[in-house]
C-alpha cells in the first residue's frame, strides 16, 4: 500500500511538473506572439507616418510651386514696377520652397526626393527666363569714346564677362535697367594658376559662379547665397557658410570646402570635400570623392555662419544619397569618408 501511494504521489508531482512546463511554454509562446504583433504594428504606424509625411510633403510642394509658377505667368504684359516686386515675391518663395525640400529629404523617398528637385529646378530655370525677358540686360549700343572710357570699361582680369557691369561706374557682377540694379552672379571664370579672393562685401547673399579654373586656390570670404562649381580641375576652393545650396558638375582632382544647406554633385571624380551640410548630400555620376567635416576658419566665420542661417549644430556630412547606388545595405564604392590622419588640417600658408 505504502509503495502504491508513493508511486501515486510520485506520479502526481510529474503530473504536476509537466504541467507547469506546459504553462510556461504557453505563456512563452503567447509572449512571443504579442511581442511580435507589437512589432508588426509598430512597423505599420512608421510606414503610415512616413506616407502621411511623403503624402504632406507632395501636396505641399505641388501647391506652392503652382502658385509661383503662376505669379510668373502674371508677369508678362504688367508694369515694370509691379513685375519686379512679382520676381521679387518669387525669388523669396523659390528659397523657401528650397528650404522645404532640404528639411525632407531625411524621410522622402529616393524617387519622391529626385522628383522634387526636377520640379524645383524647372522652377528655378522658369524664374531665371521670366526675369530675363521682364528685365532684360542692357544691350551694347555702339557710341563715340574716349581710349580713357574704353580702358575703364575693360573687364577685370578672371571676372565672367557675363557678370562684368555693362557701366564703368557699377561694380562687377551688376547691370543697369532704367537706372536701376539688377542683382547678378559675380565670380571668376578662365583662369589658370592664380590665388582669388572675394570678400564679404562682394559676395554676401549673391550667387557665386566658379568655371574653368586650373590649379587655382580660391578664398570666399563671406556667406553667398549659392554657389556653383563648374569645369574644375586641379583646384583648392574654400567658401563660406552658403545660405542655399552649393552645385558640384564637373569637378576633378580638387579640394572643397564650404557649409551649406545643400550639396549636388555631378560628374566629379578624385575630389575631396570638407563639408557642413544640413540636409543630406547627393552625388550623381561620381567615382572617388572623399568626405569631411569642415574645418576652415577665418576670422568672420561664425558672424557669416549667422547671416546664413544655417545651424551650426546639425552637421550631415557623412549623410550621402548615390543616384548611382540605389543597394539598400551597401555601401555605395563611389565615395567614402577621408581617415582622420589623412584629413587636411592647414589651409593657409
Amino acid at each position: 500500500m505504502e509503495a502504491t501511494a508513493e508511486v501515486q504521489q510520485e506520479n502526481g508531482f510529474h503530473d504536476e511538473t509537466g504541467s507547469a512546463k506546459m504553462h510556461e511554454r504557453l505563456q512563452k509562446r503567447h509572449q512571443a506572439r504579442v511581442e511580435d504583433a507589437e512589432r508588426r504594428k509598430e512597423a505599420k504606424d512608421s510606414q503610415s507616418v512616413a506616407e502621411e509625411k511623403g503624402e504632406y510633403f507632395s501636396s505641399a510642394f505641388n501647391r506652392e510651386r503652382l502658385s509661383i509658377e503662376e505669379l510668373l505667368s502674371s508677369c508678362p504684359g504688367a508694369e515694370r514696377a509691379a513685375v519686379a516686386q512679382r520676381l521679387e515675391e518669387a525669388t523669396a518663395r523659390t528659397g523657401q520652397l528650397q528650404k522645404f525640400l532640404n528639411d525632407s529629404v531625411l524621410f522622402l523617398t529616393q524617387y519622391e526626393l529626385r522628383q522634387a528637385q526636377q520640379a524645383l529646378q524647372k522652377l528655378q530655370a522658369s524664374l531665371a527666363e521670366a526675369r530675363e525677358e521682364a528685365l532684360p540686360k542692357k544691350k551694347f549700343a555702339f557710341r563715340t569714346r574716349t581710349k580713357a572710357a574704353d580702358k575703364a570699361a575693360a573687364p577685370a582680369p578672371g571676372l565672367v564677362p557675363d557678370l562684368v557691369s555693362s557701366d564703368a561706374g557699377e561694380h562687377a557682377g551688376s547691370v543697369q535697367v532704367d537706372g536701376a540694379a539688377v542683382s547678378e552672379q559675380c565670380g571668376f571664370s578662365n583662369m589658370h594658376g592664380q590665388v582669388l579672393t572675394k570678400t564679404s562685401d562682394e559676395i554676401q547673399k549673391r550667387d557665386v559662379l566658379l568655371t574653368h579654373l586650373t590649379h587655382c586656390k580660391v578664398r570666399l570670404l563671406g556667406s553667398p547665397s549659392t554657389l556653383h562649381l563648374k569645369h574644375i580641375d586641379g583646384c583648392e576652393i574654400l567658401c563660406g557658410p552658403v545660405s542655399s545650396s552649393v552645385f558640384v558638375d564637373h569637378c576633378r582632382d580638387s579640394t572643397l570646402a564650404f557649409p551649406c544647406q545643400q550639396l549636388r554633385t555631378h560628374n566629379t571624380t578624385d575630389t575631396q570635400v570638407y563639408l557642413h551640410v544640413t540636409s543630406r548630400a547627393i552625388i550623381e555620376d561620381c567615382h572617388g570623392v572623399g568626405l569631411a567635416p569642415f574645418s576652415w576658419s577665418y576670422p568672420q566665420l561664425e558672424e557669416d555662419f549667422t547671416v546664413s542661417g544655417l545651424d551650426r549644430d546639425r552637421n550631415n556630412w557623412s549623410q550621402v544619397d548615390d543616384f548611382n547606388w540605389l543597394a539598400a545595405g551597401t555601401a555605395s564604392p563611389n565615395w567614402s569618408v577621408i581617415p582622420e590622419v589623412d584629413r587636411k588640417t592647414s589651409w593657409d600658408p
